[in-house]
């Protein structure tokens, strides 16, 4: 089969477009048949080997896994010998750990949701990682009806599912964004959009009940400014140093916020397949509607991933084997 492989860190440089094996599958995987996936920053991540310390997971010279991909969405082609709940035919969508970005994955069956009919495979490709980050940074927060939300970066792959999902719960909802990007902010559902290349939003006079930080570009202390003295914020961004990444600022929230009466969490997504058939069904009821701002065959990933690292995609970029 196709795929995207890589056998050092680096740019996009590092990736080819080759012939691999494809995937056998164990008894409680089943084959899927990708049709779309979605890159996100993490895949970026492991391209990059950076921040230093993720190479202890990926390894420390070289990848260990050679393919990339996290979120996808495909048809079931085979099924393990003892894998339940789905069978040949099926439409699903999960988060893999790598591997995504091929003709074919081998994925546990705990890892898939079934994909609703009227959802396309586009769509559900982004909800895994993107969407599901975005809910339960929006859960951590509290978010509900009635509450102020602040998203920092919201014209993003996960800001944008933020801003949609905020407003689903009832809440109301500021974006910050670039000028070109506030009126998709705007459309998707943001109250407010608040410019951040014209105005400092940790110096305005507006409070939040909820901030939902996705990009890291201000200290913890800036944000507390804007921060509601029972406020909730959640951090949520890979933005940091070469070795530790957001560590510290994780390190930092964990360690002040005892001390306080805002709190400062830091959010570690994690991989639910109910979150995902939650989310799908947001989709097909038209509730949310993922931001796609282009579509690339799978042979052009290293443009996608360019796109993404140089232009900050608006929404998400999406793979088409």
């Amino acid at each position: 089969m196709k795929a995207i492989a890589y056998d050092e860190y680096g740019s996009a440089e590092v990736l080819r477009h080759t012939d691999v094996e494809k995937p056998a599958i164990g008894d409680d995987e089943v084959l899927v048949r990708v049709r779309a996936a979605s890159v996100n920053h993490g895949d970026l991540a492991a391209m990059h080997g950076s921040p230093a310390l993720l190479r202890l997971a990926f390894g420390l010279r070289r990848p260990r896994q050679t393919i990339l991909g996290r979120a996808v969405a495909g048809t079931v082609e085979a099924v393990g010998a003892k894998a339940t709940g789905f069978q040949v035919g099926d439409e699903v969508f999960g988060e893999m750990s790598q591997r995504g970005f091929a003709e074919y994955v081998a994925a546990p069956v705990a890892h898939l949701a079934p994909k609703p009919a009227e959802v396309t495979f586009a769509q559900a490709a982004t909800l895994p990682v993107a969407a599901t980050t975005a809910l339960q940074a929006l859960r951590l927060g509290e978010t509900g009806p009635g509450r102020t939300v602040l998203v920092n970066g919201a014209s993003g792959g996960v800001g944008t599912f933020a801003v949609q999902l905020a407003k689903a719960l009832g809440a109301e909802a500021t974006g910050v964004c670039s000028t070109r990007n506030m009126d998709l902010a705007r459309s998707i559902g943001a109250h407010h959009v608040i410019d951040y290349t014209r105005e400092d939003v940790t110096r305005g006079a507006g409070r939040f009940d909820v901030v939902i930080d996705l990009v890291g570009n201000h200290r913890l202390s800036e944000f507390r400014r804007v921060l509601a003295p029972k406020g909730v914020y959640v951090s949520s961004s890979g933005a940091g140093g070469a070795v530790l990444g957001p560590l510290p600022r994780l390190i930092a929230a964990a360690v002040t916020s005892p001390f306080l009466s805002q709190r400062l969490r830091g959010l570690a997504a994690r991989r639910s397949t109910e979150d995902l058939t939650l989310l799908a069904g947001l989709v097909a009821t038209g509730k949310i509607t993922p931001v796609i701002e282009r579509t690339y065959p799978l042979s052009e990933t290293a443009d996608a991933i360019r796109l993404l690292e140089t232009e900050h995609a608006r929404g998400k970029i999406v793979l088409t084997p």
